[in-house]
């Protein structure tokens, strides 16, 4: 995983603190852009893998009320993502920030605080997931005939939470130390050792819903572990136990700066349960019934998961050049930053666009089989639901940047769009018109005003003093 240590001496080979001139206010913003952005991509993916890898075992070991199970159990899984990000990303930011403006003594205090108060906030949702689970998971809309394999698959998750929450954060810690290949060598390591555990656990002692879920959490806290590693031995500053000891003003600074993609990922959280519930009452009226419907569409959100690691991991590699030439006031480069990050977000977005309206039934038949009105809802779902995904990089590419650059208001307001300001609202009033084909048509509605509502924003911020009048 590379060398660790430092030399108070001489320049860090891979960190940036202790060089005279920061490579990232001096070196070609598109070579540091695909530095930081290809494997915070390769990062995205591995952790993508966890669920994706659990969708195959459990499609073809348990079948379509399993794959079900996973979509039902998802919001919790989210509700962890949300909280790393909160410290994750507003820790890295704040750090870049502090870095760029020149305050290295208080830079390591957003480190320290962002991984002890995430492994608080792990271990809260595990107690409440013990706790409630049963509840919780008819809040998040399981059938009948889908709980008991809920119940088991989150249950033995819930016990890897605190280590899920700290692998998936601590990663933007340690790519704000300027590693991004560490940060995907320790994904790797958890993915791997998930997906090799899911082929023993599921086909090979038959443990079914357990031995998916009980491969994922050993995955997890192999990776947490290997983030504890690295952060003792962080190279731009030196962390000792003062930068963990949790500290409201370094905690809620670093959570400010995080609150947009968290927001969007609780927004993701709210979204999936009005989903699920609407996918139960609407389907139950239809041929494919209630749990059909849920089963297919917990299979594809984790597809378009696959094309979002893209957009993210672009978005993460944009987040440490941004934020340190802003805070450096090179406005310049923070703007071509952005920009060649949009450019390559709508490659992404449109090519992923087209593969999911040529070829849905055969992304769905991975995994696992179906019967035919299985079949007939995923191929309807990819092809209207995810009708304008060729969108979708533009609100998560400009939400993150203007975290980026110290503006979480802007960032919040715009993470919220899709999710929580159009999706909802249409999820719940399409269906009273249209039944089971509206929440399908709400899906291009949303992705369509999000994208307007980007481009006006984004238009706003570059026509500011700031940045000479420039315009997007």
């Amino acid at each position: 995983m590379g060398n660790f240590g430092h030399n108070n001496t001489e320049p860090v080979a891979e960190g940036f603190g202790r060089e005279r001139k920061n490579p990232l206010g001096t070196q070609p913003v598109g070579t540091l852009l695909r530095r930081f952005a290809i494997p915070s991509i390769v990062a995205m993916l591995v952790n993508s893998l966890y669920n994706i890898v659990d969708q195959f075992f459990i499609g073809h070991g348990v079948g379509a009320l399993g794959n079900a199970a996973t979509s039902i159990s998802f919001p919790l899984t989210i509700c962890c993502l949300s909280i790393a990000l909160l410290l994750g990303i507003g820790g890295a930011s704040a750090f870049n920030l502090e870095m760029g403006a020149g305050n290295k003594e208080t830079a390591g205090y957003f480190i320290g605080n962002a991984a002890s108060v995430m492994l608080m906030g792990g271990a809260a949702v595990t107690v409440i997931a013990l706790l409630f689970s049963r509840q919780l998971l008819l809040l998040f809309g399981s059938p009948e005939d889908v709980l008991d394999y809920a119940l088991t698959y989150m249950r033995t998750c819930a016990v890897g939470y605190p280590a899920a929450v700290l692998a998936a954060g601590g990663a933007h810690l340690i790519r704000a130390d300027g590693s991004p290949n560490t940060t995907m060598l320790i994904n790797l390591a958890g993915a791997v050792t998930n997906t090799v555990l899911d082929a023993l656990f599921v086909f090979g002692f038959h443990w079914g819903m357990f031995g998916a879920a009980f491969a994922t959490v050993i995955g997890q806290v192999l990776a947490a572990v290997l983030v504890l590693v690295y952060l003792a031995h962080y190279k731009t500053v030196k962390l000792t136990m003062k930068h963990f000891v949790p500290n409201t003003e370094y905690a809620f600074r670093a959570a400010s700066l995080g609150t947009a993609s968290c927001i969007t990922q609780l927004s993701l959280m709210v979204f999936q349960i009005v989903m699920n519930n609407s996918l139960r009452y609407y389907g139950q009226f239809s041929v494919y019934g209630s749990s059909i419907p849920i089963a297919c569409v917990g299979v594809i959100t984790k597809v378009s998961q696959v094309a979002f690691a893209f957009i993210i991991g672009t978005s993460q590699g944009m987040q440490p050049i941004a934020s340190f030439n802003y805070g450096a006031k090179q406005y310049d480069r923070v703007r071509e930053d952005y920009k060649l990050a949009i450019k390559a977000g709508a490659v992404i977005s449109i090519t992923a666009g087209i593969l999911f309206m040529i070829f849905p039934r055969q992304i769905i038949s991975i995994f696992g089989d179906g019967s035919q009105e299985y079949f007939q809802f995923g191929v309807l779902y990819f092809r209207i639901y995810l009708m304008l995904f060729s969108l979708c990089f533009m609100v998560p590419l400009t939400s993150n940047f203007f975290t980026s650059i110290g503006k979480p208001k802007n960032g919040t307001f715009l993470s919220l769009t899709r999710q929580i300001i159009f999706l909802v609202p249409l999820i719940l009033i399409l269906p009273l018109f249209f039944g089971i084909n509206g929440i399908l048509f709400a899906g291009p509605i949303a992705d369509g005003m999000a994208f307007l509502a980007a481009i006006i924003m984004i238009r706003r911020e570059f026509r500011l003093p700031e940045w000479h009048g420039t315009v997007v």
